[in-house]
C-alpha cells in the first residue's frame, strides 16, 4: 500500500493544478435554495447570501488574510441574508465531483454586531465551530475522511444550526481542508444568515477564534503526511481549530457589541440597526425590509420600495 500511495502522490503532483480547485457554489435550508457567488463572473448584479470570492485556487497558508471567507472580508454590493431557524439543517454544495477525499470538514459561525452582517469585515469577527468530521474510520494513509463522506453525499455537507445558539445575525463558514499534498489546502466560503428562534447558550471564550489565527501552519492536523509508513497504521487525527461549541471549558463570552455595521467599500449604504418602533423610511437601499421571521424595520428610504426576493427575504430596491 505504501508503494501505491507514493505513486499516487507523484502522479498527483504531475497533474494540472486546476484539478484541485473549487468551492461552495450553493446552499439550501428548509426547502429554500440559494445560488452562491459565481467567482469568475462579473460582480455587477450578483445577488446572493454568499460572500463574494474570486478564485477556485486553494489557500495554502494558515496565516493568509483571506482565510476567513476566501476573500478580503467584505460583503457584496447586493448582499442578501437568509433567515434560518435554529435547530434546522443547512447544506452547502461543492462543485462536483469534489476531487479530494482525504481531509476534515468543518463548519463555523460568527455573530455580527448590530442588525446585519452586511458591511461587517469577516476578519474582525469571533468564530466558533459547530460541526467537524475528521478521520472517520481506518488509518491516516488509507482511511475514510469527512471529505470522503462529503463526496459520497453528492459533494455536499449538511450542518444543523444548534438550537441553543442565540438568535441574531451570523456568518456561516463551511470549510474543507485537503491533505493530499503539503502544505494543506484550505477551501472556506461564507454566507450571511439570520438565526431565529435560538437559545441562550453563548460560546465560551476558549471556543472563540479569529481567522486568521485559529490555525497554525505547524498544527499536527495540517502537517500530517498521508504517504509515510507511519500513516499506514496511525488511526488518530487531531482536527485543527477550537473545541466544538458546547464542549469548551472557558467562561461565557459576551455577545458582540450592538453597534451599526461599518460601511463596506462594496456596499452602497449601511443598514441601520432595527428599533422597536421604526419611523418611516429607515432602511437604506439594499437593506433587508421583510421576510418570514424578520423583526427589523420594514420601511424603505425614498425612493426605494420593499421587494420580496423569496418568502424569507425582502430587500429595499
Amino acid at each position: 500500500m505504501f508503494a501505491f500511495t507514493a505513486l499516487v502522490a507523484i502522479a498527483s503532483a504531475a497533474l494540472p493544478k486546476v484539478l484541485a480547485h473549487g468551492g461552495v457554489l450553493s446552499y439550501s435550508n428548509a426547502g429554500n435554495w440559494y445560488q452562491g457567488w459565481a467567482p469568475y463572473n462579473s460582480p455587477v448584479g450578483q445577488t446572493t447570501i454568499q460572500r463574494p470570492w474570486s478564485t477556485y485556487n486553494p489557500i495554502t497558508d494558515a496565516t493568509d488574510p483571506q482565510l476567513a471567507c476566501n476573500d478580503d472580508g467584505t460583503s457584496g454590493a447586493l448582499q442578501l441574508t437568509a433567515t434560518v431557524k435554529a435547530g434546522s439543517a443547512i447544506t452547502a454544495y461543492w462543485n462536483q465531483v469534489w476531487p479530494h477525499p482525504y481531509g476534515p470538514m468543518l463548519t463555523y459561525l460568527a455573530q455580527c454586531p448590530g442588525s446585519t452582517c452586511t458591511g461587517v469585515n469577516s476578519n474582525t469577527l469571533k468564530w466558533f465551530k459547530i460541526d467537524e468530521a475528521g478521520l472517520l474510520s481506518g488509518t491516516i494513509g488509507d482511511g475514510y475522511w469527512g471529505s470522503g463522506k462529503m463526496i459520497d453525499q453528492n459533494s455536499s455537507w449538511t450542518t444543523t444550526i444548534p438550537s441553543t445558539v442565540p438568535s441574531g445575525n451570523y456568518l456561516i463558514r463551511f470549510e474543507t481542508i485537503a491533505l493530499h499534498s503539503l502544505p494543506a489546502q484550505f477551501y472556506p466560503e461564507c454566507a450571511q444568515i439570520q438565526i431565529t428562534g435560538g437559545g441562550s447558550l453563548a460560546p465560551t471564550s476558549d471556543e472563540l477564534v479569529t481567522f486568521p489565527g485559529a490555525y497554525s501552519n505547524s498544527d499536527p492536523g495540517l502537517t500530517v503526511n498521508l504517504y509515510t509508513q507511519a500513516a499506514e497504521t496511525e488511526t488518530t487525527y487531531v482536527i485543527p481549530g477550537p473545541p466544538l461549541y458546547g464542549s469548551g471549558t472557558g467562561s461565557p463570552a459576551p455577545p458582540p457589541p450592538v453597534t451599526s455595521a461599518p460601511s463596506s467599500p462594496t456596499t452602497s449604504a449601511p443598514v441601520p440597526p432595527p428599533t422597536s418602533s421604526s419611523p418611516v423610511g429607515t432602511v437604506a437601499q439594499f437593506g433587508q425590509c421583510g421576510g418570514i421571521g424578520y423583526t427589523g424595520p420594514t420601511a424603505c428610504q425614498s425612493p426605494f420600495t420593499c421587494k420580496a426576493q423569496n418568502d424569507y427575504y425582502s430587500q429595499c430596491l
